[in-house]
């Protein structure tokens, strides 16, 4: 868990992320950082949002268990409460997802050990945005470059 090089491996090797908990609010830190993640970082996003058809011009799902099998999930990026991560982790063990993060303060022991023990790489506690840009990740795709679509505030990690 939280291991960086295995951080780095997927997030080099990743194009989808569902983003557990994305908010249509700009203002959120779950829309600032799916955001980041398709404009300046170039990966897929995929919503998931019980309340919203769609998100950052993506369509939206109401959980993880609903994205069509079709929609091939790289990294599970989760921002719900700690209380709420264990039905998502049960989703992503059943689709075989092949990373899961818990964003900061977002915590359960038990359930990063059942990911682990279900061969899914676990980051727990951990931002994505920081950790792409403190291990240096190249964008995806061309149209992605510094400072698109992200405030000063998200590009300073926090």
């Amino acid at each position: 868990m939280n291991d960086p090089e295995e951080i780095r491996a997927v997030l080099e090797s990743a194009s989808t992320i569902a983003v557990i908990g994305c908010s249509p609010n700009p203002r959120r830190p779950s829309n600032e950082i799916a955001r980041f993640l398709k404009e300046e970082a170039g990966y897929r996003i995929v919503p998931v949002n019980p309340h919203h058809a769609e998100i950052l011009g993506e369509r939206c799902y109401p959980s993880l268990a609903e994205v069509p099998q079709d929609v091939r999930i790289d990294v599970v990026d989760v921002f719900r409460r700690s209380e709420h991560v264990a039905p998502v982790a049960r989703e992503a063990i059943a689709r075989g997802v092949p990373f899961f993060f818990m964003q900061l303060g977002v915590e359960d022991a038990s359930a990063a050990r059942r990911l682990e023990e279900a061969g899914i790489g676990v980051a727990m506690n951990r931002c994505i945005l920081v950790e792409h840009r403190r291990l240096g990740i190249r964008p995806k795709s061309r149209n992605a470059g510094p400072g698109a679509g992200v405030s000063s505030l998200s590009r300073k990690g926090t």
